[in-house]
């Protein structure tokens, strides 16, 4: 039976068109004319039997369906572009998987230690994608994710399986010049200092300082960052205390550009996990991954 499928130059058009909410934008970003790309659109709409843009005096918009439909055309030609690329990199001989990952842990963690596994795998390839919250994997084309989060997060994460890799130790620490004689802090003491939050985990200073048995007022104040890199080139700047994962900062730490503030390190309510999509045969390159990953943890 032939699939009822519209033309990829149509799609092509129509994210252009969507991304840039302007037929003219599109038409330069794809070196066409405006009336190619918006006669594309029109031919799309015409085929869906459904409005992809409101149109008016004052420019267009995407319609509700539109923004839908833009979403998940992005995310298909993202991965045709990235099959494509694959395929032109290795020849055909080549086995890829993308991997979605929170930045810090990637290239702190992970990158570091992926020579041990090209090294066991020469004809694979590992792709990285930075991704800090649950997704669809329908949706993506990643292969599966490296993520940080509690058990309840884990659980609920639609159709998906996951293999715990370790538990996340947090421990305090600050540049040296925030130390009067490298003498480290008591709880009470660091309460007092300025101390740096990380946006996505706004309550994590609050359970530190319950789990030492101390009140502390001021625990959720100071200033934010969204990412753990952040939070380290902050501390090391002596803009304050971060509360750090301690697999995050060993080169800090070796280096002495980061000591530690209190010694008082706790286990954190999230832990590592690779999450897989729920699939009855996981490709090869994954298996051979996973346990790969299971090796590294032990060390």
């Amino acid at each position: 039976m032939r699939r009822k499928l519209p033309s990829t130059q149509s799609l092509i058009c129509f994210e252009a068109a969507a991304r840039h909410a302007s037929f003219t934008k599109a038409a330069q970003e794809l070196a066409l004319t405006q009336g190619a790309v918006s006669r594309q659109v029109a031919a799309l709409e015409d085929m869906l039997g459904v409005a992809l843009f409101k149109r008016g005096q004052h420019g267009m918009q995407l319609t509700h369906a539109g923004q839908d439909y833009a979403r998940q055309v992005c995310a298909r030609l993202d991965g045709l572009e990235r099959d494509a690329l694959d395929l032109m990199g290795g020849q055909g001989q080549n086995e890829s998987l993308t991997l979605a990952a929170v930045p810090t842990f990637a290239s702190r963690w992970l990158i570091p230690r992926l020579p041990s596994f090209t090294q066991a795998f020469p004809q694979n390839q590992i792709h990285i994608e930075t991704r800090t919250r649950p997704f669809m994997f329908s949706d993506t084309g990643m292969d599966a994710a490296l993520y940080a989060g509690t058990p309840a997060q884990v659980a609920q994460w639609a159709g998906t399986q996951a293999t715990k890799l370790f538990d996340e130790e947090v421990i305090p620490v600050c540049s040296p010049s925030l130390l009067k004689k490298d003498k480290p802090l008591t709880p009470e003491q660091l309460m007092q200092m300025p101390l740096l939050q990380q946006s996505t985990r706004p309550e994590a200073w609050r359970q530190w300082f319950d789990a030492q048995g101390v009140d502390a007022p001021r625990a959720m104040a100071g200033s934010r960052y969204e990412l753990f890199s952040m939070q380290v080139a902050a501390a090391r700047a002596g803009l304050g205390v971060s509360l750090m994962p301690t697999l995050l900062i060993s080169a800090e730490l070796t280096s002495g550009e980061l000591v530690v503030a209190c010694k008082r390190p706790t286990t954190g309510l999230r832990a590592y996990y690779l999450i897989e999509p729920q699939v009855a045969q996981p490709r090869e390159i994954l298996r051979h991954f996973k346990d790969w990953l299971r090796q590294q943890k032990r060390r």
